[in-house]
């Protein structure tokens, strides 16, 4: 006999989407409209930043460029965890409106 609620579940998957500390901004509206295709299928999307060598001495540039990202998702997209630094990445994750 099969779960009815089992059978009707949605499964939702992470995607990640990797930037860098100096993305350019084309490359990042690149990502971005992958981003949204991952919206449209409703997955959510892990943001990531890996800071490499010096870079870590300047988080605020990882964080800026996770604003600037945000800001071109902002019809499609909210901020389910803001972005946090652990170790040398930097991890944000957002899920579709």
């Amino acid at each position: 006999m099969e779960n009815i609620a089992l059978k009707h579940k949605k499964v939702i998957t992470l995607h990640e989407i990797q930037l860098s500390a100096t993305i350019e901004k084309h490359d990042m509206e690149v990502k971005a409209k992958k981003a949204r295709e991952f919206f449209k299928d409703g997955d959510k999307v892990k943001v990531s930043i890996r800071f490499r060598a010096r870079q870590i001495a300047h988080p605020e540039i990882g964080r800026a460029i996770m604003e600037l990202f945000c800001e071109l998702l902002k019809d499609d997209a909210k901020v389910e965890k803001p972005a946090v630094l652990e170790g040398r990445n930097m991890i944000m994750i957002l899920t579709s409106t």
